[in-house]
């Protein structure tokens, strides 16, 4: 079972690929469309800005390498700027198109008394859909963020987890075989890696 992490030049693509590992699974860092395609699963990492992650990707055409996946089926998942690349735009520095294989914005946290930005730290998750396989078996618990946007879903439906920061922030999406997580799930200690187990064990069914 080999799990492809995509390599477009903006990712923690040691640290996740330790973590599929440490999980059981074969991990591939890479940027060959044909390897990306031909993985059981596909993860996005990601960390920096938005457009010029959107940037990287479109001028080495993983855009739409990672599209098809998406559209063959394949286990994905997006990690922090990863998962917000995975929404239709983000309000990062301007406007940008994002992948838009679910529908929804990236904002920047607006300023409240009492929370700074970025929102740093560890947070616990709320569950939403506690039946998801992403979630399944798992309670409730504390996870690490860093990030200064946060996406609002258009689609209710897509929101699995959200976390407080003054309101209710989105934390872990999924739509059929396409999940994400905001938080870095290989350094949220054990509930990261139960969740990032839970969305391996999608790439053996």
């Amino acid at each position: 079972m080999a799990v492809a992490i995509v390599d477009y030049g903006m990712g923690n693509l040691h640290s996740v690929s330790k973590a599929v590992e440490r999980l059981g699974y074969a991990s591939l860092v890479t940027a060959d469309p044909g390897e990306i395609l031909a993985a059981d699963s596909v993860i996005l990492p990601g960390v920096g800005a938005f457009g010029d992650a959107m940037e990287h990707l479109r001028e080495s055409g993983l855009d739409v390498v990672v599209k098809e996946a998406a559209a063959a089926g394949q286990p994905l998942l997006g990690i922090c700027l990863g998962m917000q690349l995975l929404f239709s735009s983000s309000q990062e520095h301007g406007e940008h198109n994002g992948l838009d294989i679910l529908p929804g914005s990236g904002v920047r946290f607006a300023p409240r008394d009492g929370y700074k930005v970025p929102h740093m730290g560890w947070n616990k998750l709320s569950f939403r859909q506690p039946e998801s396989p992403l979630l399944t078996g798992l309670e409730e618990g504390h996870v690490y963020f860093v990030h200064s946007y946060h996406v609002i879903a258009d689609a209710e439906s897509d929101l699995l987890a959200v976390t407080d920061y003054g309101h209710p922030v989105t934390a872990v999406v999924g739509r059929n075989n396409v999940y994400g997580m905001q938080f870095h799930p290989e350094k949220s200690g054990e509930l990261g890696i139960k969740l990032l187990g839970n969305f391996l064990r999608l790439t053996r069914e």
